[in-house]
């Protein structure tokens, strides 16, 4: 017995290969949601907060003031590394004014549900950046700084080696006159 001769060779319509294909890649879908792990951060002077957050941007202005350093909002997005409760939690971005390291002095404040909540978060936080996953999001010799006020989660990171602005390391040491600090585990 032959095969088909050319006569009898049926070619398939572009719909019923449209159809087959719709049909094989919706089988590949999940239903777990987004693929995205991180939704996009707004930034900007139109950035509304919570008055929780807002308190605590009056306590980094007035803990960077006192070292003559000015908290501006973020104008452009920023997003360090973050363990998931931080990652999941509701932000706010801040940069502080370095004039010869624009691209540095990022201060982002996370709100939680409670103090109870940011306490738990901060120590979740400090594991992950002492964790082989959070340590390669960052040079080594990064110092992380995680600050809890009431409600609310502060975390601030610099590389000391690498500052260029003089200024860099009062960020460091005005944080440190803010809230509860959490210690990265070595």
């Amino acid at each position: 017995m032959r095969g088909p001769t050319p006569s009898r060779v049926r070619r398939a319509s572009p719909f019923a290969v449209g159809v087959v294909a719709a049909i094989l890649l919706g089988g590949c879908a999940t239903t777990d949601g987004p693929a995205t792990t991180f939704p996009p951060v707004p930034a900007g002077p139109d950035l509304t907060v919570s008055p929780t957050v807002a308190l605590t941007r009056a306590d980094l202005v007035r803990v960077l003031g006192a070292r003559s350093l000015i908290l501006t909002d973020a104008q452009v997005p920023f997003r360090p590394a973050e363990a998931e409760r931080l990652a999941d939690a509701a932000r706010a971005v801040y940069q502080v004014q370095l004039p010869e390291d624009p691209g540095g002095g990022y201060v982002v404040v996370y709100e939680l549900s409670d103090a109870g909540e940011a306490a738990a978060a901060a120590r979740e936080q400090a594991g992950y950046l002492a964790s082989g996953p959070g340590r390669v999001q960052a040079p080594l010799g990064t110092v992380h700084v995680i600050r809890i006020v009431g409600s609310t989660v502060v975390l601030y990171s610099w590389l000391p080696g690498e500052a260029r602005d003089p200024a860099a390391p009062d960020i460091q040491s005005a944080l440190e006159n803010l809230g509860i600090g959490v210690d990265i585990p070595s």
